[in-house]
């Protein structure tokens, strides 16, 4: 057998052998989360995770904020999110293709020229801004304010891996109905802690990040809204303001209550095809 030969079978088998992991690594993702939702603390109806899926979303939050909604209905289907990368696996693209409006704010250039080529029916469209910018808490008002967004929108995302505390709490000139915010799940109740701020803050790859849960909780409450749940990964944290809570979610509405420990392993979780969005037709 010639070299070239042996190593087109090398190839072949490695990638057969990695196929093969991969399924049996879907198999054992499923029975866990199965498992995990069988527990007693997952057993009432209130309780969001049970209700998780990915479409476009990271992780579950596609079905988790397709139930929030289910639950206290849309008003003008309007979105913000800011840390999209290229947009095709983020929490609100599954809005888009759903037929809401909104805007991505991204700071990566790579990413946002992504977007312009993948997503071009939808700016063209004007169902889609996009704005190149990093996120501060100096500009986050103006950028909202030059998009044209004022007052009341459907939801709001936040997620740039180290400011998204200091973020949300400088926000004044949007009122979200639901946001969804990353926390640090290495920082479990009841500590209350966040990184310090600085405009130029960012991730290091380390767990020196964000804020903890209880620090979002603290903080939701200040600016009126209640903690109802967090994904399954242990990554993003779900809020909705006071008024439409009513009797909709689980309470108590505390850090404690709704913390999920990091699994980040089910950013891995089976979805089937890789993510591509692009336009569809309603029929």
């Amino acid at each position: 057998m010639s070299d070239t030969a042996l190593l087109q079978q090398i190839l072949s088998l490695t990638r057969a052998t990695g196929a093969m992991q991969l399924e049996r690594f879907k198999i054992e993702f499923l029975r866990y989360w199965a498992e995990e939702l069988d527990k007693p603390r997952n057993s009432n109806p209130k309780r969001l995770l049970r209700h998780g899926f990915k479409v476009f979303s990271q992780n579950d939050e596609d079905g988790i904020i397709q139930e929030i909604f289910r639950r206290i209905g849309m008003t003008n289907r309007k979105f913000v999110e800011f840390g999209v990368q290229n947009g095709f696996e983020c929490n609100t693209t599954k809005l888009l293709i759903e037929g809401w409006h909104g805007l991505w704010i991204e700071a990566d250039a790579k990413s946002t020229s992504q977007i312009v080529k993948h997503f071009k029916s939808f700016l063209a469209e004007r169902r889609l801004t996009l704005v190149e910018a990093t996120v501060t808490v100096e500009n986050i008002n103006s950028l909202l304010e030059k998009a044209g967004l004022a007052g009341d929108i459907d939801f709001l995302c936040i997620d740039i891996d180290c400011n998204d505390y200091w973020v949300w709490k400088a926000i004044e000139r949007i009122r979200p109905r639901v946001v969804c915010i990353e926390y640090n799940t290495s920082l479990r109740p009841p500590l209350s802690l966040v990184v310090p701020y600085a405009p130029t803050n960012s991730w290091g790859g380390s767990n020196y990040f964000g804020a903890s849960l209880e620090a979002l909780v603290r903080l939701g409450r200040t600016k009126g809204y209640r903690i109802v749940g967090c994904c399954f990964a242990g990554v993003n944290a779900f809020f909705v303001r006071d008024d439409l809570c009513r009797d909709l979610f689980l309470e108590p509405a505390t850090a404690e209550e709704h913390y999920e420990p990091d699994r980040y392993f089910a950013r891995f979780m089976p979805s089937g095809h890789p993510s591509r969005p692009g336009p569809y037709e309603t029929v």
